[in-house]
């Protein structure tokens, strides 16, 4: 458990001189230092600790004030605006690839299912973290009503926000994550709906991983067998351009 100590203390405690993740990645220093454990991290987890171990929840005093944007602020391309002007009202979320019943729901479908909520710690790799309530749908309720494959190993979440050059965001998660029970596709953050800055009107919380897995803007869901054919084959936007870790568990 030292190494995950140690870890999270650096990512704590050089968060006054960095800015963001694009910053970070810049850093290869940073990158090694902070990513060094992936593997060590994996096997605690999913090997010593029960694989549906649940993050810490917190007590309601415990919220943070303030509870800053992680990542993009706004993805303010004009097809995102335009969802947003109409109040999210034609946007609609896509559960598509290894299903046998593609989906497309909206957010009062999504809202009127069973959902949860979990006051839990978001810890951001730009050095960073808040308590925050989270209410949403588990992925897991989603995934039975589209009939998941026997062939799915991964969920490819993609995104609205444009990272440059219309590459929007991507990030990928595995079968033993979508169907903890703590993770959700939430759409109220501190009993108010999503805000732009947090992600609205739909974004993930794997609780158990680094902020930059919990995409945000969420527009689809692939359900896929391997992740070579997803972008340059790391699984994710930062994984692919910056080298981070594909999985960032605390």
């Amino acid at each position: 458990m030292r190494v995950m100590l140690t870890r999270r203390a650096l990512v704590l405690g050089m968060g006054a001189t960095l800015a963001g993740c694009d910053r970070l990645a810049r850093n290869e220093s940073f990158r090694e230092a902070l990513f060094s454990a992936e593997n060590f991290h994996k096997w605690a987890q999913r090997g010593l600790s029960d694989r549906q171990a649940l993050a810490r929840e917190f007590r309601p005093d415990q919220i943070s004030p303030i509870f800053r944007a992680n990542g993009t602020a706004n993805p303010n391309t004009p097809a995102y605006k335009a969802l947003w002007r109409k109040g999210f009202a034609d946007w609609r979320l896509k559960v598509s690839g290894l299903v046998a019943r593609p989906l497309a729901l909206s957010l009062p479908q999504l809202r009127n299912l069973p959902h949860r909520e979990q006051i839990t710690r978001h810890d951001c790799v730009e050095g960073w973290s808040a308590i925050g309530k989270w209410r949403g749908v588990p992925l897991r309720t989603v995934l039975e009503g589209a009939q998941l494959s026997d062939r799915a190993r991964y969920l490819v979440f993609r995104c609205a926000d444009d990272m440059g050059g219309g590459n929007a965001y991507y990030e990928s998660i595995d079968l033993i994550d979508a169907f903890h029970p703590q993770t959700i596709l939430a759409f109220a953050l501190n009993d108010q709906s999503l805000s732009v800055a947090n992600g609205a009107p739909l974004r993930l919380r794997v609780e158990r991983q680094l902020g930059y897995k919990h995409a945000k803007y969420l527009m689809e869901i692939q359900a896929v067998a391997s992740l070579d054919g997803i972008g340059k084959g790391k699984g994710g936007f930062w994984e692919d351009h910056a080298d981070y870790d594909w999985y960032a568990g605390i």
